[in-house]
Order: C-alpha cells, then sequence, then structure tokens
C-alpha cells in the first residue's frame, strides 16, 4: 500500500529591488514594485528625515504619482515613468513610445506589468474589450449603429455611423490610410 502523494505548496516571492533616482541620489530611490523610499538623511535646513516608503498620491487620469523634495524645491513623478525609466530602460524621447500597463490596472506598478509600445498600439487598446472586433470601432447604444473613430494629434475624431460593422471598419481604415501618407 502506498502513501498518497500531497502536493508540496511552494512560496514564491519576488525580491524588491530598489535604484537610486537620478538627481536625487542618497535620497530617494524607486523599486521594481513601484515603491518610492525616501532614505535617512538630513534635510537641507538640517532635520533627520527617517526612512520610509512615501505615500503616493493618485492624479487626475488615476496613476499613483510622487513629490520629491531637494533643496526645498519639490518635483512630481508619476510612478509607472519612473519603474519603466529604471527598469525597463525607457528613455522619454518623444510620445510615440509610452508605457502600457498589462492588465489595465494603472496602479500596479510591478515592473512585470508595465511594457514599452507604440503610441499607436497604446490608442488602438486591442487589448482592451470591445464591442467590436475592429480597431476604431464600437457600438453606439443612442442610435443603434457602429461608430467609427481615430484619434489624430491627440484629438479624437468622429468618423461616422454605419449600419455594419465592417462598413464602420473600413471608414477607420480609409482614414488610417489617410493620415500614415501625409
Amino acid at each position: 500500500m502506498s502513501k498518497a502523494v500531497t502536493p508540496k505548496a511552494y512560496l514564491f516571492f519576488i525580491m524588491e529591488v530598489f535604484k537610486d533616482i537620478e538627481g536625487y541620489e542618497k535620497m530617494y530611490q524607486i523599486s521594481n514594485l513601484g515603491n518610492v523610499k525616501s532614505l535617512r538623511r538630513l534635510s537641507h535646513i538640517g532635520h533627520l528625515v527617517k526612512e520610509k516608503i512615501l505615500k503616493q498620491g493618485l492624479t487626475s487620469r488615476g496613476y499613483y504619482s510622487v513629490t520629491l523634495n531637494k533643496g526645498g524645491k519639490q518635483k512630481t513623478f508619476i510612478t509607472h515613468q519612473l519603474v519603466a525609466f529604471y527598469f525597463l530602460n525607457h528613455k522619454i524621447k518623444s510620445h510615440n513610445i509610452v508605457v502600457n500597463h498589462i492588465d489595465l490596472n494603472k496602479q500596479n506598478n510591478h515592473v512585470d506589468n508595465l511594457e514599452i509600445v507604440t503610441a499607436r498600439e497604446n490608442s488602438n487598446m486591442k487589448h482592451i474589450p470591445s464591442s467590436s472586433k475592429f480597431v476604431g470601432v464600437s457600438w453606439d447604444k443612442n442610435s443603434n449603429k457602429w461608430k467609427a473613430y481615430i484619434s489624430i494629434k491627440k484629438k479624437l475624431k468622429h468618423l461616422g455611423l454605419f449600419t455594419d460593422e465592417h462598413e464602420a471598419h473600413l471608414a477607420y481604415e480609409k482614414k488610417l490610410k489617410e493620415i500614415t501618407t501625409n
């Protein structure tokens, strides 16, 4: 008679790694889990600052941000941007390359939840459940028709209402071709 084999419980943990924030060395650090730490030091007016994880605020767009102080001056940073810069080697050169939250949770700033994508990939929102199988097309409840739209220079342009989902898709594709060939 053999003994029943019971599955072993494995504990997985992610080791938190902190890196100095450029321009704030020996003052503040960012972690791969999205935490910002204030290091123990003397402030610019000679007060002892204790080491602690900083409380983060929310921006009007729902992202975590943190305000750092240096020499009496404050500067606010978006947390996921810091994580991407220090752990994904994301260099902000233009608005064409952006940081995306893979699980769509803007407050989950773990490095394994962030990816660098093009602005077009991010605006296509293929990763977001939609009422249409086509990018730039959605069902308009008020008109009971398919609506086509496209984002051009950060402005949403309405392309029309259609009785057929594929017609709306063709309107999107036509406009996309126009703006990419100009």
